[in-house]
């Protein structure tokens, strides 16, 4: 039974718990098992990009035939991306429709609406990426991580997905329109492929080396490479996660942030 404490004139009270969070959940993972397209895509166009690169480009960039081990921990940074594109179409498409102006009614903190859709990315991402996995391993990836290599990495993937997730999220409060959303979430998804994600990053051009060394997803990449297959972690451990936990923290003070402005208006 939901309960509201009683508040002061003008001041809209607050759903009590975790009450809201877990409403918002439910109807986001109602709405994900409804729209199978899009987790289908999210999982269909990762593992074709994977398949591309390793069996038309392959060859070429790695002679030995172990190009896969090292493409697959970009591929599931791939996959992460497209399953989270579609939390900012969601959520636009709630501005769109006006529900949200019925929630900004309700006695909701800002955040519950987009934990609601960014839980339920997290689990349709957590899910996408096993599919990728084990789509990888049938086709010769072979990690040598242990139990605790395998959790590390797990960890950071949810991370990244948990941050990246608000910041879509955001984005769909921030756009006028879903087709707007997608436009800019696209932008977004084009970031891993000027990382280290399909080539070192040493054999990039000298100017786009420095753009590879310092953005987000070269470290993220690099320490589930490290954890995966044993290559060297140097700083992409703590890199991956300050990257992750600052992206998550600027997400959610925007989307809150926008909320309440929406919320005003």
């Amino acid at each position: 039974m939901t309960t509201i404490a009683p508040a002061a004139p003008g001041i809209r009270p607050r759903i009590a718990g975790l009450t809201a969070e877990s409403v918002f959940v439910t109807r986001s993972l109602r709405h994900s098992l409804r729209d199978g397209e899009s987790l289908s895509m999210s999982i269909m166009l990762p593992v074709m990009l994977m398949l591309l690169f390793t069996f038309v480009f392959g060859g070429a960039i790695d002679p030995s035939g172990g190009y896969v081990d090292y493409v697959v921990p970009g591929i599931i940074l791939l996959c992460a991306g497209f399953g989270a594109a579609h939390t900012a179409v969601y959520v636009a498409g709630d501005m769109q429709a006006g529900i949200i102006d019925r929630f900004r009614t309700m006695p909701l903190r800002a955040s519950a609406v987009l934990t609601g859709h960014v839980v339920s990315s997290l689990l349709r991402n957590l899910l996408a990426t096993g599919v990728v996995i084990g789509v990888a391993l049938l086709v010769g990836f072979r990690p040598t991580a242990g139990l605790w290599g395998w959790m590390g990495a797990i960890g950071i993937i949810a991370l990244y997905i948990l941050a990246i997730t608000y910041l879509f999220a955001a984005i769909g409060l921030a756009a006028k329109s879903p087709e707007g959303a997608s436009g800019y979430g696209f932008i977004i998804l084009f970031i891993p492929y000027l990382s280290s994600a399909f080539v070192p990053v040493e054999t990039m051009p000298s100017w786009l080396q420095w753009i590879a060394d310092n953005q987000p997803v070269t470290p993220i990449i690099e320490a589930i490479r490290s954890l995966l297959m044993g290559t060297p972690m140097d700083d992409s451990g703590w890199l991956a996660i300050l990257w992750c936990v600052g992206i998550l923290a600027v997400a959610f003070a925007w989307g809150a942030w926008l909320f309440r402005r929406k919320a005003r208006s």
